[in-house]
């Protein structure tokens, strides 16, 4: 099915970010009803991933090339529950080379309840960095609303 049957499904970009909604399921939770953990990190995973498809950046199409996550700051600052409606956040905040820092926030009713900076590099199929191609950079320092 193509993606043009469900408009929407990526998230958007608004104000030079992305933003990706997240409903709380039941297999989010742990045993006490809250999010978790490793859950966010999934949730930015996915927000990233949907961002890229949403600049027209299509990772299955890769060849000999990945993004992979060199390093990740978290902080956990308050929990979030079944059926909760997030917001993630994603933000490019500076590239060189190989690298990418990011900025992201998971959203609940306007409170962040987690944030993480991840850098991430694009390397070829032996693990060895691999310089953003320049058509690639202009699209993350010019986000389109959508």
């Amino acid at each position: 099915m193509p993606e043009s049957a469900w408009p929407g499904i990526s998230g958007r970009i608004q104000n030079g970010n992305h933003i990706m909604p997240i409903r709380i399921y039941y297999e989010d939770t742990d045993a006490g009803g809250v999010v978790y953990h490793a859950r966010y990190v999934a949730f930015c995973e996915r927000a990233r991933s949907d961002c890229l498809r949403l600049l027209g950046i299509h990772q299955s199409s890769f060849q000999d090339i990945n993004f992979v996550v060199r390093r990740m700051v978290c902080d956990f600052l308050r929990p979030a529950r079944l059926d909760d409606l997030l917001e993630v956040h994603t933000g490019f905040v500076d590239m060189a080379g190989a690298r990418i820092q990011i900025a992201q926030q998971v959203m609940l009713m306007g409170n962040t309840v987690f944030k993480a900076d991840v850098t991430v590099a694009l390397v070829d199929g032996r693990g060895r960095p691999r310089r953003l191609p320049e058509d690639m950079a202009a699209r993350f320092r010019h986000m389109p609303e959508s």
